[in-house]
C-alpha cells in the first residue's frame, strides 16, 4: 500500500477526527472486522458495538464510522476514530482516490475456465521486466478486491487480477475497485447458473467486462468461442484484440502439436510468425497462451522475448498434471475445478496423449448449477460418450446423471457410479495397469475427489508433465 496518513484519508472522505491522531501511518485497509489482521489498518466500520479485546492485538488502528462508537466508558489508546456522514460514500471516495493515484496497466482476466492459468502466464511474462501485483493463487473472491487494490503502490509497474463471476454484477463490482485498462475473456461456458439463472444471463455477466473498461481500454477475446460471439459489443468504444486457432484473429496459432514438454505452436501476428513452446498439455492451453501473448505484447513485449520466457513458465498443480500412479498407470490429475468447458478440454488431452492405452475417466459432480444441474450433467454425459473412453467412473449423486446418459447411449463404454471414493478406489486397483491412462476430473472442494486423486498418485508422485 502507498504510504498514507489518517489525516490525508480524513480530508479525502470529509471526516471529523473524534479521537486519536492525524499522523497515524496507514498500511492496510478493511471493511469487515475479520479482515483486520495487522496494526496500522483503517477499518470502515458499519457497526458501533465492537469486542475491543479482539482488536487490541492489531492496534494502532483507525476506524471510520457514521455512528457513535460505544467505547463502554473506556479511553482506548492507539485508536483513531473518524466520523463521517455517510460511510458508504466515504468508503468509495477512499477507493476512487487511491485507484486514481495509480497510473499503470491493470489487466483483469475472466472466463469459465483458464482464468488462473492465463493470469499466471501474464504475471510470469511481465515479471521479467516489471514489478507485478497479482491475484494470489485462485483467491478471486469479492472480499479480496480491496486487498488487491491496496497491493499496488508506487513501485508497482503492472497488475493482473482474476475477476470471477459467481453472480451478475461481480465483474462490475471488481472493476469499481480495480478499474482495469485491459480485459480478457478466455471463454464462456455454462457455470454459476444457480445465480445467473440462464446461460444468456451468464454470458451477460461475463460481458460486464466490456463496460468495466475505460473508453480507451483494450478487450481481448477468444474468436473461436461460440458464446463469446454472442456478447453485445456495440457500446464498447475501446480496442478489441482477438485470438484463435480456427477463426481469423489478431493472434493466431497454427501447426499446434503435443510434445513431452508441452504444446508447440506457431504464432502469427501481423504477417510475422514465431514458433513457441507452451508448457502444459491441451488445445485450451494454447488459447490461454494466446490471450497472455496478446496482453503482454500490447504492453510492449516482443514476440521473440515472449517465446523465450514462456519456456520457463511453471505449470499449475492439479491442472491436467500427469504423473505415474497406481499399478504403474498414467494418471492425469485435473482436480482443480470442473465445468463442461474444462471437461471437454481434459477429454481431448486424454485422447491425445498415449492414444494406444486403455482410457479410464473418473468424473465428479459439477457444482453451482442450480436448477440447471440435471441438464448440464446430461450435456457432460454427452461429452463423455463422444470421447471414446473405455471406462467411466462417476463420484457423487449428481455425477450419476452423466453415467446414466453414457449408459443409455453406448454399450462399448464400461460405466460405474459410486457415492464416495472408497469403493471406486478398490475397483480401480483391479483394472489400472501400465497399459492404462486415468483421467480424474473434479472440483477442489470435493473431498471424495481429492482423496481419490491422492490415492491414485500415492504409488509414485514422479512428475511426468503438467498443464
Amino acid at each position: 500500500m502507498k504510504p498514507l496518513t489518517t489525516g490525508y484519508i480524513r480530508n479525502i472522505i470529509s471526516g471529523k477526527l473524534v479521537q486519536g491522531k492525524d499522523d497515524l501511518p496507514i498500511r492496510h485497509g478493511a471493511y469487515r472486522l475479520k479482515q483486520v489482521r495487522h496494526p496500522y489498518t483503517i477499518l470502515f466500520l458499519k457497526w458501533n458495538i465492537v469486542r475491543w479485546e479482539k482488536l487490541k492485538p492489531y492496534f494502532p488502528l483507525a476506524i471510520v464510522t457514521e455512528r457513535e462508537m460505544d467505547l463502554k466508558g473506556q479511553q482506548i489508546e492507539d485508536l483513531t476514530i473518524i466520523k463521517v456522514d455517510n460511510l458508504e460514500e466515504a468508503y468509495w471516495k477512499f477507493i476512487d482516490n487511491y485507484r486514481s493515484s495509480i497510473t499503470i496497466p491493470v489487466i483483469a482476466v475472466t472466463g469459465t475456465s483458464g482464468k488462473t492459468t492465463t493470469k499466471e502466464m501474464i504475471r510470469h511474462l511481465l515479471s521479467f521486466s516489471r514489478k507485478v501485483a497479482h491475484t494470489t493463487s485462485t483467491n478471486n473472491s469479492r472480499t479480496a478486491h480491496l486487498t488487491y487494490l491496496l497491493s499496488m503502490d508506487d513501485s508497482t509497474e503492472a497488475a493482473v487480477f482474476e475477476t470471477a463471476v459467481g453472480a451478475p454484477g461481480d465483474i462490475t463490482n471488481a472493476a469499481a475497485y480495480l478499474k482495469p485498462t485491459i480485459g480478457i475473456i478466455t471463454n464462456i461456458g455454462e457455470h454459476h447458473l444457480n445465480y445467473c439463472k440462464t446461460v444468456e444471463g451468464y454470458i451477460a455477466a461475463k460481458g460486464e467486462m466490456c463496460s468495466a473498461l475505460q473508453p480507451d481500454g483494450v478487450l481481448i477475446l477468444n474468436a473461436d468461442d461460440q458464446n463469446t460471439k454472442k456478447l453485445d459489443l456495440n457500446s464498447f468504444k475501446g480496442t478489441i484484440i482477438t485470438v484463435g486457432l480456427q477463426s481469423k484473429s489478431d493472434f493466431k496459432a497454427n501447426d499446434v502439436c503435443y510434445s513431452s514438454e508441452g504444446m508447440y505452436m506457431t504464432v502469427e501476428h501481423r504477417q510475422m510468425k514465431y514458433r513457441m513452446l507452451v508448457p502444459g498439455l491441451g488445445e485450451h492451453q494454447v488459447y490461454n497462451a494466446l490471450a497472455a501473448i496478446a496482453a503482454v505484447h500490447h504492453l510492449g513485449m516482443e514476440l521473440a522475448d515472449i517465446a523465450v520466457h514462456f519456456r520457463s513458465f511453471p505449470t499449475l498443480n492439479k491442472q491436467l498434471q500427469v504423473v505415474e500412479g497406481i499399478n504403474g498407470a498414467t494418471i492425469i490429475d485435473d482436480t482443480w475445478s470442473i465445468t463442461t468447458t474444462s471437461l471437454q478440454a481434459a477429454l481431448k488431452v486424454l485422447q491425445a496423449i498415449e492414444p494406444a492405452k486403455k482410457k479410464i475417466a473418473i468424473i465428479g459432480t459439477i457444482t453451482d448449477l442450480g436448477s440447471w444441474g440435471y441438464t448440464i450433467h446430461q450435456r457432460a454425459g454427452e461429452l463423455l460418450y463422444q470421447s471414446k473412453i473405455d471406462v467411466l467412473l462417476t463420484i457423487g449423486e449428481h455425477a450419476k446423471i452423466m453415467a446414466d446418459t453414457v449408459s443409455k447411449k453406448s454399450t462399448n463404454i464400461e460405466v460405474h457410479s459410486f457415492n464416495n471414493h472408497i469403493l471406486a478406489y478398490e475397483y480401480l486397483k483391479s483394472i489400472a495397469s501400465e497399459d492404462a491412462i486415468v483421467l480424474i476430473k473434479g472440483d477442489m472442494l470435493s473431498e471424495s475427489i481429492k482423496k481419490l486423486a491422492a490415492l491414485l498418485r500415492s504409488k509414485a508422485d514422479k512428475k511426468k508433465g503438467t498443464l
